[in-house]
């Protein structure tokens, strides 16, 4: 709960300047994302932590077929994400540990720079597997705690008392996925510029 209330105080004040202030790393992480999301035409597809908007505007341009939605839990960012996008892309307020979706109702859910933020990583990824259909497939990009620089930086934001739960390495994220019900199917590592280092996992929901 504390890490909610950090989350919401925070991006409701930096909603407004979000996109300008990191630009250089939504480009790369929604790129970088994109890159390893295995979309088709017809998948509906959850963005859980939508933020602006930035992810879901850059698949709404190629996926106008299909179904896109997004939720995030501070109704300042999804303000900003609905004066980019189509009133088609649905939007919702809430928290990744209690989606206001159906059972099933999704082919892919996709997280990016959002992972950390979690509370409570187990209820979340319940969830998540409960709104995907059979087989549908989960891809996260998050900050990867296999650099220093991520696990550096991670302190200094403890330190200011920050909005933040914790980052992954990549082999406590494959442990905490197979054991929610997920099959792990690639898990990459990369720098997005001379220090700072990501990883995308690409996993589908298990057979129950």
């Amino acid at each position: 709960m504390k890490t909610q209330n950090r989350v919401v105080k925070e991006y409701k004040r930096l909603a407004n300047a979000y996109d300008r202030k990191w630009a250089f790393y939504i480009e790369a992480t929604t790129r970088e994302t994109i890159a390893r999301l295995p979309l088709r035409a017809e998948d509906r597809l959850l963005d859980i932590g939508c933020g602006t908007g930035a992810l879901l505007h850059r698949l709404a341009a190629t996926h106008s077929a299909g179904y896109l939605a997004g939720v995030d839990p501070v109704a300042h960012m999804l303000e900003a994400a609905r004066h980019k996008l189509s009133p088609a892309v649905e939007l919702h307020q809430g928290w990744a540990e209690q989606l206001p979706f159906d059972d099933s109702q999704f082919d892919i859910v996709v997280s990016c720079n959002m992972f950390h933020f979690i509370d409570r990583p187990v209820d979340a990824l319940g969830e998540i597997r409960r709104v995907l259909q059979p087989g549908g497939r989960l891809v996260i990009t998050d900050w990867c705690g296999d650099y220093w620089a991520c696990r550096l930086f991670e302190q200094y934001q403890r330190l200011l008392g920050r909005a933040h739960a914790r980052i992954y390495r990549a082999r406590d994220c494959r442990r905490l996925l197979e054991r929610a019900g997920f099959a792990v199917e690639a898990i990459d590592t990369y720098k997005i510029n001379w220090r700072w280092g990501l990883m995308t996992i690409r996993c589908a929901r298990a057979p129950a």
